[in-house]
Parts: C-alpha cells; sequence; structure tokens
C-alpha cells in the first residue's frame, strides 16, 4: 500500500484532485448518500441533542483525568490475563507489533480496519520485517489490492467507482494469492462475493489479528470494535494471538458511558441505528492471547493545547467529511493524512506539529461554514480550532509582514503622512499590478489588486467643502 509519506502542502494537492471531474461525481454521490441517511436516523432520536451534549461532556472527564482511567485500564486489561504496551511514538508502536507477531513464528496477519494501524504506518513496518498483512474490510482491501492510500475515514475506497474495482480485483488478486472469479462483473454483490472468496481462506489459517478499537473500558478493561461486514468479528475471535493497537484517547471510563456511544456512533458514520457487528472481549478468552498497545504519538501534546484538545473527543463517525464542501470536491488524499477532511484538518497539524508546508496548509483547508460543527456527535467546535491553528501558524518569524506592519502603523498615526500616502497612490493608480510580484503572490493569486481611486476620501471631502463654501 502506498503512504502519505511526502505528500504536497494542501492547494497544490486539491488543486489536482477538483480538476478529476470522476473523483469529484464520486465524491458527491457517496457524500451525499450517507448524509441523507445520517440526517434521518438522528432525526428519529427526540434527545439527540442530550445525547451529544453528554458524549462530549463524557469525553472532557475522561481527558481530564486520562492518566487515571489509562491506569484502570491497564489493571483490568492484566487481571483478565492480557498483556499492554505502551508506545510513545508510532516508532515504537511499530516495533512493538513487529516484534509480537515474530514471537509467534508467523509471516501473515489479517487485520480489522482500524485508523490507529494506518497513523504508524504498521502494514509497511509488517512488510519491511516480511510479515503480510492482509486488509479484511472490503473497502481497506479496495485499497490494499490497488496500491492506493484511503481518502475517507469510513469509507477508505470512496474515491473508487464500481467499474473501478472491478479492474482492481480482475487484476491484482491475483498477485495477492487467489485470481478473480472469471467475468468479473461491477454488480456490488459478484464484488462482495469476489471478496469473500479472496478473504475466507485467510481467514480460516491465519495465527495472528490485529485490531483497532472504537472504544476501551476503562473499569473492564473491555475493548469494543464496531463494524458492518463481520471480518472484524472473525479477526478477532479466530486469531490464536491478537494484538490491538488503540490510541490513548479512546478510553471510555464506565459501561455505563459506553451507551451513550453506541448510539452515537452508528447514526453518524453508517447512519444506522446500530451496527450490525458490535464485538466486544476483555482480556484473554477461551485460550487466546491477547496484546494491547496503547499510543500516544502526539496526544498528550495535543491534550495539553486547551483549545486543540478537544480534537480528542473525535470518535471517527466521518460526520464532518460527508457535510463539508471543502472535502466533498478535493476528496481525501488532498489532506496527506490518514484523517482526511475537517477533522484531519485539526488532528493531523497537532499530532505532527507544525512542521511543514502541509501541517500549516491544512487549518487553511476550510470555508469556516460550521456544518462539521453542527453534525458532530461530540460536539467539537472544528471551526473553533482551526482559527486557533491559523493564529498559531502566522506567529512564527515574519519579519517582513512585521517591518510592513510597522511601516502602516507609523504612516496611519500621523495624518499628514497618510494624505501624502493616499494622494501618492491616486498619481500612481495606472500602474498599479493586477497580480502582486514575489511572495506577495500568494495573495493576489485569488484575488485581483483594487486599482486606487483617483482621490482620498479627505481630498473630496475637502474639495466638497471648497466648492460649497464658494457658493
Amino acid at each position: 500500500m502506498a503512504t502519505f509519506i511526502g505528500m504536497p502542502a494542501f492547494p497544490e494537492a486539491s488543486a489536482r484532485a477538483v480538476g478529476d471531474a470522476q473523483l469529484r461525481h464520486n465524491l458527491r454521490k457517496a457524500t451525499h448518500t450517507i448524509r441523507a441517511r445520517r440526517a434521518a436516523v438522528v432525526a428519529e432520536q427526540p434527545d439527540w441533542a442530550g445525547l451529544r451534549a453528554a458524549g462530549a461532556a463524557i469525553k472532557d472527564r475522561t481527558l481530564r483525568h486520562l492518566d487515571v482511567y489509562l491506569e484502570r485500564l491497564e489493571s483490568a486489561v492484566t487481571a483478565a490475563g492480557g498483556h499492554v504496551h505502551w508506545a510513545e511514538d508510532a516508532a515504537e508502536a511499530d516495533r512493538i507489533v513487529v516484534d509480537l507477531v515474530r514471537a509467534t513464528g508467523e509471516t501473515e496477519v489479517v487485520k480489522v480496519k482500524s485508523m490507529a494501524t494506518q497513523e504508524i504506518d504498521l502494514n509497511a513496518a509488517l512488510a519491511a520485517a516480511g510479515i503480510r498483512a492482509y486488509e479484511t474490510d472490503l473497502a481497506e482491501l479496495i485499497v490494499q489490492l490497488g496500491d492506493d492510500l484511503p481518502s475517507h475515514i469510513l469509507v477508505p475506497a470512496i474515491h473508487r467507482n464500481r467499474a473501478e474495482i472491478r479492474e482492481i480485483f480482475s487484476g491484482r488478486m491475483a498477485s495477492w494469492g487467489r485470481p478473480a472469479p472469471e467475468g468479473l462483473t461491477d454488480d456490488p454483490r459478484a464484488l462482495a462475493e469476489a471478496a469473500r472468496l479472496h478473504l475466507r481462506e485467510r481467514f480460516l489459517r491465519a495465527k495472528v489479528g490485529i485490531s483497532g478499537a472504537n472504544f476501551a473500558v476503562a473499569e473492564t478493561g473491555t475493548l469494543v470494535v464496531l463494524e458492518s461486514e463481520g471480518n472484524g468479528r472473525m479477526c478477532v475471535t479466530l486469531p490464536e494471538t491478537l494484538i490491538s493497537v488503540v490510541g490513548i484517547e479512546k478510553i471510555v471510563p464506565t459501561w455505563r458511558d459506553l451507551e451513550v456511544f453506541l448510539q452515537l456512533l452508528p447514526r453518524s458514520s453508517t447512519g444506522e441505528r446500530m451496527n450490525p457487528y458490535t464485538s466486544m472481549w476483555t482480556g484473554a478468552t477461551e485460550g487466546q492471547e491477547f496484546h494491547l498497545v496503547l499510543v500516544d504519538n502526539g496526544r498528550t501534546s495535543v491534550l495539553a493545547d486547551r483549545v486543540g484538545r478537544q480534537a480528542l473527543r473525535c470518535i471517527r463517525c466521518s460526520a464532518c467529511l460527508n457535510v463539508c464542501p471543502v472535502y466533498e470536491r478535493a476528496g481525501g488524499h488532498a489532506y496527506g493524512s490518514v484523517y482526511p477532511g475537517p477533522i484531519g484538518a485539526i488532528l493531523t497539524p497537532q499530532l505532527r506539529g507544525l512542521t511543514g508546508p502541509l501541517e500549516e496548509s491544512l487549518p487553511y483547508a476550510s470555508t469556516l461554514c460550521g456544518a462539521c460543527y453542527d453534525v458532530c456527535p461530540v460536539a467539537i467546535n472544528i471551526p473553533e480550532v482551526l482559527l486557533d491553528l491559523r493564529a498559531k501558524v502566522v506567529a512564527g518569524d515574519h519579519r517582513a509582514e512585521r517591518l510592513a506592519m510597522g511601516a502602516a502603523r507609523r504612516v496611519l498615526d500621523h495624518p499628514k503622512w497618510l494624505a501624502l500616502a493616499q494622494r501618492s497612490v491616486g498619481r500612481l493608480r495606472r500602474w498599479t499590478p493586477r497580480h502582486l510580484p514575489g511572495p506577495l503572490s500568494a495573495w493576489s493569486d485569488t484575488r485581483e489588486v483594487p486599482v486606487p481611486p483617483r482621490e482620498s476620501f479627505r481630498d473630496w471631502w475637502a474639495r466638497r467643502a471648497g466648492e460649497e463654501g464658494g457658493r
């Protein structure tokens, strides 16, 4: 599978994406379908606003006492026969998982769809160690077979249509050990059956499964995976060894708290009242060896930010992507991260830091329309965080800008200097460029420089007063 390493800044990547008419058609059709389904099931819930407020409050309380709940989770998992590992960053998490798989002697693993494993680029680390990872979620399988990148949190292959998926299956399944059925059509049932045949043998022979988790219940050590296809259930129950890679923010304190999110997440993500498959397990069960890898990878830094920490409430529902006018046109790849759309525009720069052109450009990948905040099931005020990140981007060493602002302040502080400047600009109006040169071109790329008036308001007023006084 390809990686997001070295992706260009958002303006460059999105400019290419909006020129792809097929991509825009695929995105519009898919996002509008999911959006409509979500709206219908949310409207059925008379206390949706209350559930939303409760979800936000539970997450905030958990984040305030995250150290306490993490230790509680570790104790509960250990007491239930599981093993807990702590990873400070992606490299450490990859190393832990690779070592655990190597200890089993296996060279193949099956995987449940997991944003955390994508975030740490686990598949590449496993491949470098001679271990082949098989994605079992249908959309993730499409992305993997196509040597592609995920472009949506819920539907990673949302940028592909049925004809493209048929071509991927027909051309690439053989290289992964099993050819696609002859005469494969682009009928959804035929494509799903081809995927089942491709995966069934791997499910039955796999000795190691790797998953993430939607939630981890601190009081019991229970992990929860919600999915729609049943592949997750196979991955977490059949293998002899199960390794779950989970971000430290996925904790909920109690079973009672979990109940709130089991109402919020399905409605906001798939537009369903409940997920077809909700798998829960506590520690090592039925002789299975269980390992929980808790990943920080920048999350404690986000937690320290008073405004930005609300991004850690995210339950990965993707509702914000489906209503975002920018995402609908640019697609997920333009965000250069496994977290696309509005949530990615605030989460990626915080997890990675404002360290490069991509991270600095993401806070500007928004119209600030607020639709993302309206649909967020845990009330993350994404526009607020975007504005805060924009302030951080421009708070660096911008010497030329400070000099220009200082000069403008001096002119504006002295009426005579201001009048002289206005008259000078008016006389030079015919030479005003429509587009600015050099570094200033970034401003005039999307707007034209206004032509100065022939005379300033001050001069016009003085002339008018003089004319009236002479009558």
